[in-house]
């Protein structure tokens, strides 16, 4: 069967998004790197952290949200566990369980980062664009999220 490829639309969509996309993740991770010393994995995990309920989550739920491998989170957590900013303890009840707990040091290198990564995000997309294009933005990539978790989890 011969693949449908794109055309002169789909293609300019399909290299605006990775474009962007990549364009504006080395941004973040630089200003990360240089205002709190962080990778942005490791800014999204503690973030997702700080969100959780007691600011903490079990491994695998925090590996579904971060949409990386158990391996991947298992080192990034060990590396956020040797500077202080992430605690890792056996879930009561279940030996094979883990939670993630961020720390008091991990909450302040997320204060510490979060403006200047705030400021960045604005500055390369949010502000660029008009609240109707923000909204057409947000309704498309749903949708595509939301197809990409279902057939994941098929998978």
């Amino acid at each position: 069967m011969e693949p449908r490829w794109l055309d002169e639309t789909e293609m300019r969509a399909w290299v605006a998004f990775l474009d962007t996309s990549n364009l504006l993740l080395r941004r973040i991770d630089q200003q990360l790197r240089e205002d709190g010393g962080l990778t942005q994995p490791q800014y999204e995990l503690l973030t997702r952290l700080a969100e959780a309920p007691q600011r903490r989550l079990r491994m695998a739920e925090l590996a579904d949200l971060l949409v990386t491998s158990r391996s991947g989170l298992t080192y990034q957590v060990t590396q956020l566990e040797k500077l202080g900013l992430v605690h890792r303890q056996a879930f009561q009840d279940d030996d094979r369980g883990v939670l993630a707990t961020l720390t008091e040091d991990g909450l302040d290198a997320l204060r510490r980062a979060a403006p200047g990564h705030v400021r960045v995000v604005r500055e390369n997309l949010v502000d660029l664009l008009s609240h109707e294009q923000l909204l057409a933005l947000g309704d498309a990539l749903d949708v595509a999220r939301a197809h990409l978790r279902t057939t994941q989890r098929r998978d």
